[in-house]
């Protein structure tokens, strides 16, 4: 019987190290986890970014059409802003771009207006109120 009272203390500390084992790489295995899936906190990577070869033009006309994969913008000069054109007007640049693309773009935009128009004020886009005003 001796035997047995010596035994099981040694069995019960083999089980509790094993424990604690386990428990030790579980924590482990959920801290790798929580670091892969939660970055403490977002990091900005700056893009370095080349224009040398860009070209620039200037548009006071756009014309958006698509399909259902791509976004397809035409800039172009418009040399009669009031009323209709009386000619064609010739497209100088097209921009073709996913819809991923398109709705970043979007964002960007809209985020550039949102402080121009809180530094200069509302911007009007229907031209004849804008000519009326003045």
């Amino acid at each position: 019987m001796a035997k047995d009272k010596e035994e099981a203390p040694v069995e019960e500390e083999t089980a509790a190290e094993e424990t604690a084992a386990e428990e030790t790489a579980a924590e482990e295995t959920a801290a790798e986890e929580t670091a892969q899936e939660a970055p403490a906190a977002p990091q900005r990577v700056a893009v370095q970014v080349d224009d040398s070869g860009a070209s620039c033009s200037y548009a006071n006309f756009c014309r958006v059409t698509g399909s259902p994969e791509e976004l397809i913008i035409d800039f172009a000069l418009n040399p009669q802003p009031m009323g209709v054109p009386s000619g064609a007007i010739d497209i100088d640049q097209r921009v073709v771009m996913n819809y991923y693309t398109a709705k970043r773009l979007l964002a960007a935009l809209q985020m550039s207006v949102q402080r121009h128009e809180a530094v200069f004020g509302v911007l009007e886009t229907d031209i004849n109120k804008r000519v009326a005003s003045q």
